[in-house]
């Protein structure tokens, strides 16, 4: 860890809550409100979180399967995700969210008209936001928590907070 954690302290709750806590209290309501207020199907949530993942090497985030219902993907998703532009296990919407979470992440200037073309063709537009807004929000809490070396004992926000 980058940041000194006192003896005893949960590292995610000390560094989010604790060290800053009006700031970290918004970000944790933030990547709370992406699970708990999310209309996006499971595959295509999944599709995007996990492609996030992969980029921001968080490992907690690589490890995790959102639960809805009862039901998540299965275990060989993870793998699928990364084969993105090739697997047939992807319908256009799924592959349209790992690819979007791909070029938010790693090219963001390049997402050019015929993109969005697709984009609008399988996604309403409030959709498309809130596919963004999910996207940024595992990008910069995945990066922040890989950065400060806490991303191995991260968790997932809980309504309580963090």
């Amino acid at each position: 860890m980058r940041i000194d954690i006192p003896e005893g302290a949960d590292p995610i709750p000390y560094v989010w809550g604790d060290l800053v806590p009006e700031i970290g209290r918004a970000a944790g309501a933030f990547s709370l409100a992406v699970y708990e207020h999310t209309t996006l199907g499971l595959r295509e949530f999944e599709a995007a979180r996990l492609r996030i993942a992969q980029i921001n090497g968080c490992q907690f985030c690589l490890d995790w399967r959102t639960e809805r219902d009862g039901q998540k993907v299965e275990e060989e998703f993870l793998d699928t995700v990364a084969q993105w532009r090739t697997t047939g296990a992807f319908d256009e919407r799924t592959r349209l969210a790992a690819e979007y979470a791909e070029r938010y992440a790693t090219d963001h200037h390049g997402l050019d008209d015929a993109f969005w073309e697709r984009m609008k063709a399988h996604y309403s537009q409030a959709e498309i936001v809130e596919l963004s807004m999910s996207i940024g929000s595992w990008l910069a809490f995945g990066r922040l928590n890989h950065v400060l070396g806490i991303d191995s004992v991260c968790v997932v926000p809980t309504a309580r907070g963090v």
